[in-house]
């Protein structure tokens, strides 16, 4: 039996009645877990199960799907499980208005009010009024430290110039903030849920071009997103590069070649 379920269940008041593993992402582990009573869930393990309850719940409130938060604490994650069949291509029109639902939802400032993690790497969150300064150190400097002198040279010289590329002050939307294809679930052509944020206010582009890093988002995304500012094709490789440089960080040399591609694309 595991540990985790085992915890789950008793934040909740229950016994298992059935528990396996269940197939889920490389930094946490999962479990379904089917309590005495029917209660059915997902728990989870994770940097800070608290910080993601707060970042599900956020989603939640903003109107768009994602799994509804039975029970956290330092430890696990107790949440709903939610449909899914793997549709994606078919529901690439529907992901575009549940996100701009999701940017639709604002804050004052860039940031949030807990830090995060990716596993080992630290997500820091710290308000901020000034976005270009916010990426470079919260998510550029920060996700490339440790990965060789050649990238943090290069990272360093695009986060120079920063101020040129990105607007100064964009609306600050919230984002899923680790919104690649494999967090979108789909059931009959609709988003079922966002699941695994990493949530940040911050300029909503961020989430479109992540989406892009291991899937092509159709058309259809797109007109029912809505129009985006122009610059934003310039601004993509920027934005991708924070997501590519934590994998560099996270899992090796596989991912430098993703890296040193969109640092070309930035001239750097």
């Amino acid at each position: 039996m595991s540990a985790m379920a085992e915890r789950a269940a008793r934040l909740l008041g229950g016994k298992i009645a059935e528990w396996s593993r269940f197939a889920g992402g490389s930094l946490s582990s999962l479990d379904l877990v089917r309590l005495t009573d029917g209660r059915e869930m997902l728990v989870k393990s994770g940097p800070s199960p608290k910080v993601e309850a707060r970042m599900l719940r956020a989603i939640r409130a903003a109107g768009v799907p994602a799994p509804e938060v039975f029970a956290a604490d330092d430890t696990v994650l107790a949440i709903e499980r939610l449909p899914d069949d793997g549709g994606l291509s078919g529901a690439w029109g529907d992901l575009g208005m549940v996100l701009r639902r999701l940017h639709e939802e604002t804050g004052d400032r860039y940031g949030f009010e807990d830090d995060y993690a990716f596993g080992r790497l630290a997500i820091r969150n710290t308000s901020d009024d000034d976005w270009p300064r916010f990426f470079a150190q919260n998510r550029l400097i920060a996700a490339a430290t440790g990965t060789g002198s050649d990238i943090e040279r290069r990272v360093e010289a695009l986060c120079g110039r920063l101020c040129d590329i990105l607007p100064r002050r964009p609306k600050a939307s919230l984002l899923h903030g680790d919104l690649w294809s494999g967090n979108v679930l789909t059931f009959a052509g609709k988003v079922s849920g966002l699941i695994d944020p990493a949530c940040y206010f911050g300029d909503g582009e961020v989430d479109i071009a992540m989406l892009g890093l291991f899937a092509s988002p159709s058309c259809a995304f797109f007109d029912a997103y809505g129009p985006l500012p122009p610059g934003h094709r310039e601004r993509a490789p920027v934005y991708a590069l924070w997501p590519a440089l934590v994998h560099l960080n996270l899992f090796g040399s596989s991912y430098r070649g993703m890296v040193d591609g969109y640092l070309r694309q930035t001239g750097h």
